[in-house]
This record gives C-alpha cells, structure tokens and sequence, in this order.
C-alpha cells in the first residue's frame, strides 16, 4: 500500500459510472476502478443523499487498498459549487484534510483532459451531454448539459427515451409490431419484456444512467434496423448543434467529441461531422477525465487548472 505523500486520487462521477485513478508524482496512473454512477443532483433528497454516500463509501474501499492519496480533485456531473457536505464525506473517508479536496463539475476536468483554456471546444456525451469552452482567464462556458428531463439531445439517455417514445408510438399505431422491428426486440429483451409494465417499471423507476444503458441496445440493432440508425444520426446532429453554439459565440476553434455515449456507434460522429460546417476541425477522442484529475490532484495546487 502507497504512502498518502505518493499518490493524487481523481474522480469522475456520472450517471452511468463513477471512474476514479491514482496518480503517482509522475502522472503515471498506478491503480483506477470505478463503481456506481452518481451525481451532485442527488443530494436534493434524502434517498439520493443516502445513494451518494454509499457510492463514495465504496469508492473509499477500493481507493485505500491500494492507497490514501494526499490530494483529491473530483468532477460530479450536477455540482454547482455548492454542496460542502460532499467535501466533508470524502474527507471523512478516505482520510484527506478537506482544503486538500477540489471539487468541480465533471465537465471541467473533462475539458482539462482535451484543451489547455482557450483552445478549443468539448462535446461530452455521456449519459446527458454538455458542451465546453474554458477560455484563457479560465473562465467555463457551456451550451446544453440541461439535464435530461429538460434536454441534453445526443446522449445516453436521450437515444434510449427517443428509441422507446418511437416503439412505443407504433405500438399504439398497431399493436405487435415490435416483433418485427430489431430495435424494439432489442430493447424489450433488455427490459425484461413486452408488454408496458416492464417498460413502464423500467423507465420511471431506474436511475437514469442505468436507462441510459438502453442506448447500447439502439447500437447493437443498428445493423439491422433503419430507425436505430436513424436515431443515431439524430444524436450526433443533436451534438454538432452544441458545438455550433459555441462557436457562434466565441468564433471558429477545434472541437473534440468524447464520451461513452459518442462511442456507441461510429454513425454518431460520422452525422455530427455531416452537421458542422466543413472548415471546422472535429476529432474524436476516447475520454479519461478520471486520469486527467489524478493527474491534477498530485500537482502541489490542483485548484490552479
């Protein structure tokens, strides 16, 4: 087990997975894991006050087996700067003095990991989706990453509520006629069945990272299925339009696609770069904010981003 002066811990928290790393003082990641998603959102209520802190309580397991870090910086998806409690947990448990703890919306960090400030634009799908600029006073700014009820078109959980809403609708229209479609045979399996009840328990009582999972479903019946393509391209139209409202606002600069969700389908990326316009420079990246923060944590001031 490492010493508390050897490592930096970082921690991504999102509704699908919450992804922490160790950070040694080279930057090299010595241990990573995850466990269950989680989000700031959850503290307007005792239940999901009560989740959060189990999830935290388990990360702190898996984190000290291999290590007490010295320093934390952690983004949550929904942190508003605002909930010291959560400081107070992860000082708590895992044995770390509270100021040596930053914490941060998930999309900050996420943007560290792609752009120094100022030099270009991220678009994170993920089980919602935002996207980021942090300009060179290290200033955020943000278009979308509403939250899932409101909007957060391309991600997770909207390609799964947009593969539902369409069975659904058909189902009405004539009734049996899932079987026949490889996006609702693919779907229902994944909820346990056909008929509405196992739709309806799976949609208003799992948490929405796990309906986020149904957009793996939507993927895997892409091959086969012209409506699980459609809303695939839909999703990265619906990405392209975060990226463009940036760069309506602060002017022409790369842009990185990243997030789980991005990497569904390579339809996705394909339809975001078909939305923007030609002389915009799009690549897409395989994310480790998780890393990106270790590496942050173990820096002698990790609020310095």
């Amino acid at each position: 087990m490492m010493e508390a002066h050897d490592v930096g811990l970082g921690i991504d928290a999102g509704g699908t997975q919450t992804r922490w790393a160790l950070a040694d003082a080279f930057g090299t990641i010595v241990a990573e894991g995850h466990v269950a998603g989680s989000s700031a959102l959850q503290m307007a209520s005792p239940e999901g006050r009560a989740r959060l802190r189990a999830t935290f309580e388990a990360l702190a397991r898996d984190v000290l087996a291999h290590g007490r870090p010295c320093r934390v910086s952690a983004g949550l998806t929904g942190f508003g700067g605002d909930f010291r409690l959560l400081t107070d947990w992860l000082a708590e448990l895992l044995g770390v003095a509270p100021q040596d703890i930053n914490l941060c919306n998930d999309i900050e960090i996420a943007y560290l990991d792609a752009f120094a400030p100022g030099n270009g634009y991220l678009v994170y799908a993920g089980t919602g989706s935002i996207a980021a600029f942090i300009d060179a006073d290290g200033t955020v700014h943000r278009a979308g990453g509403r939250g899932v009820v409101l909007d957060d078109g391309g991600g997770g959980f909207w390609i799964a509520r947009e593969a539902m809403r369409r069975i659904w609708r058909r189902e009405d229209e004539q009734p049996g006629a899932w079987q026949a479609s490889p996006l609702a045979r693919a779907v229902f399996d994944d909820v346990g069945g056909s008929d509405w009840a196992f739709s309806r328990q799976f949609i208003y009582t799992r948490q929405r990272g796990e309906i986020g999972q149904l957009a793996l479903a939507v993927a895997r019946s892409a091959a086969d299925d012209p409506e699980a393509r459609e809303i695939l391209r839909q999703a990265g139209a619906e990405l392209a339009r975060l990226a463009q409202a940036l760069v309506a606002r602060f002017g022409p600069r790369p842009i990185v696609l990243s997030g789980r969700a991005a990497e569904l389908h390579p339809l996705i990326a394909r339809a975001m770069r078909e939305a923007l316009p030609p002389d915009l420079d799009l690549e897409q990246r395989t994310a480790r904010p998780h890393a990106a923060a270790a590496r942050l944590a173990i820096r002698p001031d990790p609020t310095k981003t």
